[in-house]
């Protein structure tokens, strides 16, 4: 079983996950089933993978059969912009909650700073970035700390034991944490060798809030939408340094990359549809780096984001990382 990291909640959040974003619904009730049959507790979804049903499912499988309770497991879902006007948060939370087949998240992070204005799931679910579905944004008028609130509104309710934010920069982070009755318990962004914004890690390091990385392979996640930035990067799993330390310490690549992470206090949420890869990415916390390693791979960083809405669509309204 992987290492926990106590949550400013009181709750243990496993260190290593399994992350659900492109994990195709065909398969997603199976890939889920066979990662909790690997030894994963810790599953990473959101509304906006349009798959919460499916990785439901594969969950309600793994307790039919007695593989695991929904105690022991640590499910995560995520509030879409289009639903960070007050009101309309308990509905969205209650509604990933429905598709899942769950009572409660253990963790529900504001998906992406940045209120649009709501679409009524009966339109369109999940609703993407475009109020009309193609190009237009429309944006809210709804202040974060209004969302907040109706976040913090959800433990009270029950439904949700801890609560977060994603893709949140410095001074948001800041602001939440000066008004939050409930802090933070944890913050998720990209986070890798070509982006390792050591500044916010040593943030979330001073303030108590667990870090998780997502795309901790870089580029690999993002060359199926043909970014230029991806395609021109070495793929790190390639990358003469990650190769060689893997032949060093008699590991994967991927082990390596995400060993980096968790040495330094990380949580990760890689994912595979293959079940042998599965077991290895779990196996990242059992051997260490020596510190000239981990600052080798550290030194690679470029300030390279991929996930970021301007690389999917064009855009001069959602500079979310300017």
């Amino acid at each position: 079983m992987a290492p926990t990291i106590k949550l400013s909640s009181g709750y243990e959040m496993p260190q290593v996950g399994f992350g659900l974003w492109k994990v195709d619904n065909a398969v997603c009730a199976d890939t889920v089933y066979n990662a909790i049959k690997a030894g994963y507790r810790l599953f990473d979804g959101a509304c906006d993978y349009g798959n919460e049903k499916e990785c439901g499912e594969g969950v309600a499988r793994a307790i039919k059969e007695g593989l695991v309770t929904r105690e022991d497991l640590f499910i995560t879902s995520k509030l879409w912009p289009v639903f960070e006007d007050g009101e309309r948060v308990e509905p969205a939370c209650r509604r990933s909650l429905a598709d899942w087949g769950l009572a409660y998240f253990d963790l529900y992070l504001i998906h992406f700073p940045g209120a649009l204005a709501y679409v009524d799931p009966s339109v369109r679910y999940p609703p993407g970035w475009h109020f009309d579905g193609a190009s237009r944004i429309v944006k809210s008028k709804t202040p974060m700390h209004v969302t907040w609130a109706a976040m913090e509104s959800l433990v009270g309710a029950g439904l949700a034991r801890s609560i977060g934010v994603s893709n949140f920069q410095a001074q948001l982070l800041y602001d939440v944490l000066r008004y939050a009755a409930i802090r933070p318990a944890a913050l998720q962004v990209e986070h890798h060798p070509y982006l390792v914004q050591a500044d916010l890690v040593a943030l979330c390091r001073a303030e108590g809030v667990a870090l998780t990385a997502y795309s901790s392979f870089g580029p690999a996640s993002f060359l199926e939408f043909g970014f230029a930035q991806a395609e021109a990067l070495v793929p790190l799993m390639k990358d003469d340094l990650i190769t060689g330390l893997a032949a060093k310490y008699g590991k994967q690549p991927s082990q390596i990359l995400l060993r980096w992470a968790t040495q330094r206090g990380l949580a990760v949420i890689p994912k595979t549809s293959r079940v042998e890869v599965m077991a290895q990415n779990l196996d990242c916390t059992g051997f260490d780096l020596e510190q000239a390693d981990i600052d080798s791979i550290t030194a690679k960083d470029r300030g390279i984001r991929f996930n970021k809405p301007s690389n999917y669509f064009p855009t001069d309204q959602m500079y979310i990382f300017g």
